[in-house]
Formats: structure tokens, C-alpha cells, sequence
């Protein structure tokens, strides 16, 4: 493997390793959203 070779792919994983870290944190950091109560949401429901 030649140099160039080594470089191409040492900062293809490098940015793929970033990107997944970067929206692993977004999702992990998140707050979570309350989830609706489907029998109050139907309680109108006849």
C-alpha cells in the first residue's frame, strides 16, 4: 500500500468515526419527549 493509499483511508475513517461519535452524542443528549397516553388521548372517543 502506497502512501497516498494509507492517507485516503486513515481520513475516510477518521471522518466516518467523527460523524458517527458527533450524532451518537446528538441523539444520547437529547431529552427524551414525554410520550402521549393513548387513554387520555381517547377519552373523547365515544
Amino acid at each position: 500500500m502506497n502512501t497516498s493509499a494509507l492517507i485516503t483511508m486513515l481520513t475516510t475513517h477518521g471522518i466516518v468515526i467523527f460523524c458517527m461519535v458527533y450524532f451518537f452524542r446528538r441523539v444520547l443528549k437529547s431529552p427524551s419527549q414525554p410520550e402521549p397516553d393513548s387513554y387520555t388521548d381517547n377519552d373523547e372517543v365515544v
